[in-house]
């Protein structure tokens, strides 16, 4: 079964509202085995919902639109819907009965422009709406079955879970499944992570293998397909015993894992605290290691450095050393280091410091170069780096770097 996606709305076009429909929909789609081949996104404009609405039909088995479907003039789903398959504008009683319900339950005066969603093209069957106001549509006609639902994301994924997705196993899915995980690397670029398993990528058939590049790591999304979930997962499983082999040092987590949560286990497991000393990071990767619920127990506290006077005050930085090479060095990121781990009494010590940009940066020391130092016990090691991008990305990336050391430390 080929399945498309229209949402509608102008102001999904305009940016006011960002379409998370589609996405939830395509993974539901994709447990149940139906492919999703395409997507679009159109304004409340009649003449180009049909003409997308109809290009749709003749490439899809089925079509999902969101939005549309509410009782203003701009909502015109119903409309473009009948017209495109040549069918009559109805009132549905059952569609009727619905939305006065809605209404008496929520005690609240309905307005006659209500009455619009009570029609629906003649012989659709009506999707109750549990959350909203707006039934939904389902058509069948020549094999295609084209499914319209409201666009409030609620409303949709309630009725998607409640007649939808069962309505299409039973009436037009086999026994196949997709099943999909996504394999998590840090440390290695999407090039070099190509390079090291081009033969693995060459070779795909089932599952396949997907690089996904992302800010400061890179992913691989590993899909198959067979006829039960327990098949698919021990075909995705044969094939990430592959990759684990060649590129397991670069793996961190899988599916919904993140860094700092991946790094908070560990720091649990080991029964290990942390204290960080940022300066050009300004505090994100304190800010990433408390948004671990119960970071409590292993992260001590954290200090934003950003002065060459604070550097001193707070983490004992020598100020010979800041005279000698400056803030943005190999042997200051060493002293904050072992300063905040003093300070704060913790097994570990971490520290940033670089110049994040736009400014600030010379010929020796360009905007993006960063320093990071980790002290362990009475062991300290130090890292340079030179990021590419902006502000943000910097600091972003100084953070990255800086856990996924960390990470290393911890399970060397």
């Amino acid at each position: 079964m080929k399945a498309e996606i229209i949402t509608i709305g102008t102001e999904l076009l305009l940016g006011q509202i960002v379409d998370t429909n589609s996405q939830w929909i395509a993974k539901e789609l994709a447990r149940y085995g139906i492919n999703l081949y395409y997507k679009a996104t159109i304004g409340d404009n009649k003449e180009r919902m049909i003409e997308t609405l109809s290009n749709g039909l003749k490439r899809s088995d089925l079509i999902i639109t969101t939005g549309g479907l509410g009782p203003t003039q701009d909502d015109i789903t119903r409309e473009v819907v009948a017209e495109v398959l040549d069918l009559e504008l109805v009132k549905s009683q059952e569609a009727l009965a619905q939305v006065k319900s809605y209404f008496k339950q929520a005690d609240r005066p309905m307005s006659d422009n209500n009455l619009r969603q009570a029609y629906l093209p003649q012989g659709a069957k009506i999707i109750k709406n549990n959350q909203g106001t707006a039934p939904g549509i389902l058509v069948v006609q020549d094999n295609k079955v084209i499914v319209s639902l409201p666009g409030v994301p609620l409303e949709m994924k309630a009725m998607m879970k409640e007649s939808i997705l069962p309505y299409l196993k039973e009436k037009f899915l086999d026994d196949e499944r997709i099943y999909s995980k996504v394999i998590k690397t840090c440390g290695i670029g999407e090039s070099s992570l190509e390079t090291k398993i081009a033969d693995i990528l060459r070779e795909q058939e089932n599952p396949t293998i997907a690089p996904l590049a992302s800010q400061g790591e890179v992913k691989l999304r590993l899909t198959a397909k067979a006829n039960t979930k327990q098949a698919a997962k021990e075909l995705i499983r044969h094939e990430e015993q592959k990759l684990q082999g060649r590129i397991g040092e670069y793996i961190y987590g899988y599916d919904d894992d993140t860094l700092e949560k991946v790094v908070a286990d560990l720091l649990w497991d080991k029964d290990l605290t942390v204290a960080v000393a940022e300066s050009c990071t300004g505090g994100l990767v304190g800010h990433r290691l408390t948004n671990v619920p119960g970071s409590s127990a292993y992260f001590e506290r954290g200090v934003v450095s950003y002065s060459n006077q604070a550097k001193q005050e707070l983490l004992n930085v020598k100020k010979t050393t800041l005279q000698e090479v400056g803030a943005v060095s190999q042997k200051v990121a060493q002293e904050m280091a072992l300063g905040v781990k003093n300070l704060a009494k913790t097994d570990i010590g971490l520290a940033t410091t670089g110049i994040a940009g736009p400014s600030g940066g010379t010929e020796e020391k360009p905007v993006g170069l960063v320093y990071m130092a980790l002290a362990i016990n009475d062991d300290v090691k130090s890292y340079q780096f030179k990021f590419n991008g902006g502000r943000y990305r910097v600091k972003y990336l100084t953070a990255q770097t800086i856990l996924n050391l960390l990470r290393l430390e911890l399970l060397n």
